[in-house]
């Protein structure tokens, strides 16, 4: 239909949606199973929520349930293209995705623990790290024992790979 043949008021927004964490082209999306399993709750979480919008005739109906469709496209965008990976099948002696991995900041002798997740899955309030971060990609495959140099705003840090579980 032409849109002079559209009152200026029936016009409808179209829903901006935020993208998703960042996953450069041509880099495989992995993901720990629970992270998959989560990506899969909050699809069935999204279709749930659109169910209330369904046969509710209203503009604000449409622009919601039309955002809820985007969010749900996002999504499965990830669930297809997601490769499940699991510490438990690799190499257990060095850091790798889906590892937790507990090291120590030499300069100040402060302990931290992390966990080597998706880009989706990463929280760093919850100890989960992408590995895309910098901090991920410097000590992926190091060892027990291993001292790196992480490059930080701040300068260097030292830190040494105390734990990998």
């Amino acid at each position: 239909m032409s849109r002079g043949f559209v009152k200026e008021g029936d016009q409808e927004e179209v829903p901006l949606v935020t993208a998703r964490a960042f996953l450069p082209v041509g880099v495989e999306n992995f993901v720990t199973p629970e992270g998959f399993q989560e990506l899969k709750d909050e699809r069935e979480s999204m279709i749930s929520e659109r169910r209330q919008y369904e046969g509710v005739d209203s503009a604000d109906a449409r622009v919601n349930a039309n955002y809820i469709t985007a969010k749900i496209k996002q999504i499965d965008e990830r669930i297809f293209s997601a490769r499940v990976t699991s510490f438990d099948s690799q190499k257990q002696f060095e850091v790798a995705f889906g590892s937790t991995v507990k090291f120590k900041n030499l300069r100040n002798n402060a302990v931290a623990q992390y966990r080597i997740v998706g880009v989706d899955e990463a929280a760093i309030i919850k100890g989960k790290i992408s590995f895309l971060s910098p901090l991920a990609k410097a000590i992926l495959n190091h060892k027990v024992g291993d001292v790196v140099n992480f490059e930080t705003p701040q300068g260097v840090m030292e830190i040494k790979i105390i734990e990998i579980s």
